[in-house]
């Protein structure tokens, strides 16, 4: 394979030096990071010349967490993002069934729906859901993921009465006759959602390669499956076999289910057809958007409302153990403090037993307590921040906890003051997995309202950008495959229009993603901006 030679634009290393004049790629690897008079005799004569023209040249993006099964599922889910009211929901969920002539009987799923921005400030309930989609079981699911609704029909599908009993660390809504609403959250949720049928293997494959071309339009290179659970083992199972997995895909499996971690043993610390298992996730608590984060402290309009664990501290600790055991990587998924808290007490007595986590990850760490920084650091807990909050819910959250808890949300400043390694992340589906948003979230922390957010938790786009390239790979414990531009290094590249560090801040996010290069082949081309 020939050599391809990059010059003519700025490119950043995300090392030292920080800027080179040129890069030269021999096939999936970099072979030479420097000046273009040497790049040009360790390319040769025969090397392919890319001239930037200006353009800068960086390491492709990581995603350092997101489910990219649920970003494929949700392809083929009614997008309620835009409704504006629980009427809007109903008729979009309708509407969906008409236009893709979606048999009787068989299941419909939207997802996307957030109570804040409905005018009722509530989901429509299953009987306003029974109206427009009478002959179809039909679920809707919070933007965040962790609560929805089911129509009467899905209840009945899946079994649920006035009696059915609700699971621990989850809820299920009755109005004032004590009948059940058909919303739930976290637990009760989830274990409804999945004895759901899945979407059409087929169509679902499909929209696989769709989802991955999505993260690659926006500069990533290698992605995260977020929550490997049981129904999605045979799914995985065939990406791997028809070899359709083109980005690098980490999978975490359920943490409360070894048997999928088991399943994919082979796959450990190495890809096999673009896949690994990185470990083990597991749900500590809800989402703040949605009022289901632990807290330490009341949300500021209900006194005696904390949110709620999903796991007892017994289950927490038996989960770490079982991590250590294996010698694998624990996400833990923490939003509120107090579920801050239960991770780092569990961290520190299976430490204490002789059983300490390599790298273990505390996943959005949302309102994560600055006096709680010193012990993250401590465990050596790499927090990954789901930075664009302060952009897409800082005005919920100055709602729910308060200007000064809402202008800590995301503490990468204080993080940084502590020299505390932190990653960036999406979860999509949540939001798109832009990347770029994400740095000028961090840079900027403004809200849709235009309010500056705890200003000193803003950081540099130069740490903002390491966040998702040299701090995720170190995350992924690939720091010596990727990440940075350093010959030996896999050839991981993305092109932007502009130089992150050279623009005004206020504009990061305008920046355009031309091309994305993973192993050294191109995987997403914007041709109307090409490199030549």
């Amino acid at each position: 394979m020939s050599d391809i030679l990059y010059f003519g634009g700025p490119i950043l290393t995300m090392t030292e030096p920080l800027y080179a004049q040129a890069l030269v790629t021999e096939g999936a690897f970099i072979r030479y990071v420097g000046s273009l008079e040497e790049a040009e005799c360790a390319a040769g004569p025969d090397a392919r010349r890319v001239d930037l023209a200006g353009r800068a040249l960086l390491p492709a993006f990581l995603d350092a967490h997101s489910h990219l099964a649920a970003t494929a599922n949700g392809l083929l889910q009614a997008p309620l993002e835009d409704c504006a009211d629980g009427r809007g929901v109903c008729q979009r969920m309708a509407d969906f069934i008409r236009e893709r002539k979606i048999p009787q009987g068989a299941w419909v799923k939207g997802k996307g729906y957030d109570q804040n921005t409905l005018a009722e400030g509530a989901p429509p309930d299953r009987w306003a859901l029974d109206r427009t989609c009478p002959d179809h079981p039909v679920v809707i699911q919070h933007a965040s993921g962790h609560m929805g609704v089911f129509n009467s029909l899905a209840l009945e599908r899946l079994g649920v009465t006035e009696d059915t009993t609700c699971p621990a660390g989850g809820s299920m809504a009755r109005d004032g006759a004590g009948r059940l609403t058909g919303y739930m959250e976290e637990n009760a949720f989830f274990s409804l959602l999945s004895q759901a049928p899945m979407e059409d293997p087929a169509q679902l494959l499909a929209a696989f390669s769709d989802a991955q071309d999505r993260y690659a339009a926006h500069g990533i290179a290698t992605v995260q499956e977020g929550m490997l659970s049981a129904p999605l083992v045979p799914l995985y199972q065939e990406l791997i076999r028809q070899d359709r997995l083109k980005l690098d895909v980490v999978g975490y499996a359920d943490g409360g289910d070894p048997a999928v971690a088991e399943v994919f043993s082979d796959y450990r610390a190495k890809y096999h057809r673009n896949f690994k298992l990185g470990g083990y996730k597991i749900f500590l608590d809800g989402s703040p958007q949605g009022r289901t984060a632990w807290m330490r402290q009341p949300y500021v309009d209900e006194p005696d409302y904390r949110g709620y664990p999903t796991l007892t501290d017994d289950q927490v600790y038996e989960r770490v153990c079982l991590a250590a055991d294996h010698g694998l990587q624990l996400l833990a998924h923490c939003n509120g403090d107090a579920a801050a808290k239960q991770f780092l007490s569990a961290l520190e007595k299976a430490a204490a037993a002789g059983r300490k986590l390599d790298r273990p990850v505390m996943i959005h760490a949302q309102l994560l307590g600055l006096d709680q920084l010193e012990q993250v650091k401590a465990l050596g807990v790499i927090p990954s921040f789901f930075v664009a909050h302060v952009y897409h819910w800082g005005e919920v959250h100055v709602e729910n906890f308060g200007p000064s808890r809402a202008a800590e949300i995301s503490p990468a400043g204080s993080a940084l003051a502590l020299d505390l390694p932190f990653t960036f992340h999406q979860d999509a589906p949540v939001i798109q997995p832009d990347m770029l948003e994400t740095v000028w979230c961090a840079v900027n922390r403004r809200t849709k309202a235009g309010r500056l957010l705890g200003p000193e938790q803003r950081v540099s786009t130069l740490v903002a950008l390491k966040a998702v390239t040299v701090n995720a790979a170190h995350q992924y414990f690939e720091e010596n495959q990727k990440g940075s531009l350093v010959p030996g290094k896999r050839a991981d590249l993305v092109i932007l229009s502009d130089d992150p560090l050279a623009v005004d801040p206020a504009a990061i996010r305008e920046i355009q993603v031309l091309e994305t290069i993973k192993a050294g082949t191109t995987i997403y081309s914007n041709q109307e901006k090409k490199v030549p």
